[in-house]
């Protein structure tokens, strides 16, 4: 009976406590809830102001490119007013390959300064971009001094690549100088598209078998014919020619007179001997009728 009062005691300070504690336990959920929100929101704000760092960098960064750009196109060289220049090409516009191409290029200083003419050079680029270059050839070092209202001619050559025969290329000629103030200027000479021809040797393969066959079969028409003709004359028959008698022996000649069988035999010998002169023969005559 004792215990019971203190047990009550314990009982009703406990479900205060409890009461207590239960009502706490949502608030402090809610606190802790509301904290990471908070948290969270700072994070993504974080976040977004860091993109936005990043974005206003990468813009930085860009519009410095471009900067940087627009300077490298501002200084490029250009070519300067106070001058003219001119080009031609020795054999015309016509680029063989593995052939010399050659060309004068005339300068005229049109100012009242100085000009120095530093070099000359040329290449071929690829026609449908010129920044390729597909052959670039030696720049000729001139360094020379032209005074105003005076002209100068240079001359260049060079030897467009076999292999690049048949085929279009953009030919870029500059012209690169300077005046006294060290100003530089480049010159466009020659900027265009220009078609590289193949090059037409005198005598190549074909040929020199075309020229090898012709000979080869005439030399068989000539033995042809030469063992034709011999053909023919082998089958030729021999002509047969009457030879007359050379002896009388099978002839009975004594009914003839003696003086007709001299006179045939005279005749006879005159034909086998030389001819004389008629004197002769009468003084033959005569010495044979005196006998």
């Amino acid at each position: 009976m004792k215990l019971l009062p203190k047990i009550l005691l314990i009982a009703l300070l406990a479900f205060p406590a409890t009461l207590l504690l239960n009502s706490r336990g949502p608030l402090v959920a809610a606190q802790d809830a509301t904290e990471d929100e908070e948290a969270a929101e700072d994070l993504i704000a974080e976040e977004e102001d860091d993109e936005a760092e990043v974005e206003d960098d990468e813009t930085t960064d860009l519009v410095e490119e471009k900067d940087d750009d627009d300077e490298d196109v501002s200084s490029e060289a250009k070519a300067s007013p106070n001058a003219d220049t001119t080009i031609l090409f020795v054999k015309g516009e016509d680029f063989p390959a593995n052939n010399i191409v050659k060309f004068l290029v005339g300068f005229t200083n049109k100012g009242n300064e100085d000009f120095v003419v530093e070099s000359l050079d040329a290449s071929f680029r690829y026609p449908q971009d010129y920044q390729f270059y597909i052959q670039n050839f030696t720049a000729l070092q001139l360094n020379t001094l032209v005074q105003p209202q005076r002209q100068a001619t240079f001359e260049y050559s060079f030897i467009p690549a076999e292999p690049m025969g048949g085929r279009p290329f953009g030919l870029v000629i500059n012209l690169n100088y300077k005046d006294l103030s060290g100003n530089v200027f480049q010159d466009a000479v020659f900027n265009q598209t220009v078609t590289i021809t193949e090059r037409e040797d005198g005598l190549d393969g074909e040929t020199i078998f075309m020229y090898v066959f012709l000979s080869g079969l005439g030399l068989l028409v000539v033995v042809g014919l030469h063992q034709l003709l011999e053909s023919r004359k082998r089958r030729r028959p021999t002509t047969k020619v009457e030879m007359g008698t050379s002896s009388h022996n099978d002839v009975d000649m004594s009914w003839i007179p003696q003086e007709t069988l001299n006179q045939i035999m005279q005749s006879r010998r005159d034909k086998a001997s030389p001819r004389r002169s008629p004197r002769k023969r009468a003084q033959k005559r005569s010495a044979g009728s005196d006998e």
